[in-house]
């Protein structure tokens, strides 16, 4: 395979994962970290830091209203929920100093 077309299929890989959890608001960002290790608040990181690389400006709002469909503070109003103890201390033991 060359390489304009894994970068290709790894962009529509992407771009449905987005998707997915744009369709998933029930599943957490809290339970995604408890479960995977990483959020949509990650890709919207990793999406900006790979903006940087590149020479690419992109503010972190920026980033998140891509992964999230909306604006950040729009999404979290509409679909998110308050973490359960149980969630919290899961996540703070594998995620220490995070």
């Amino acid at each position: 395979m060359d390489d304009t077309t894994r970068t290709e299929l790894e962009a529509a890989a992407f771009r449905r994962l987005v998707e997915h959890l744009r369709e998933r608001t029930d599943v957490q960002n809290i339970d995604m970290m408890n479960l995977a290790g990483f959020c949509r608040n990650c890709l919207s990181r990793w999406y900006r830091e790979a903006a940087e690389g590149r020479g690419i400006p992109l503010a972190d709002p920026d980033a998140r209203e891509i992964v999230y469909g909306m604006p950040y503070k729009e999404w979290q109003a509409k679909h998110q929920k308050e973490a359960s103890a149980e969630q919290k201390a899961k996540f703070a033991a594998a995620n220490p100093g995070h």
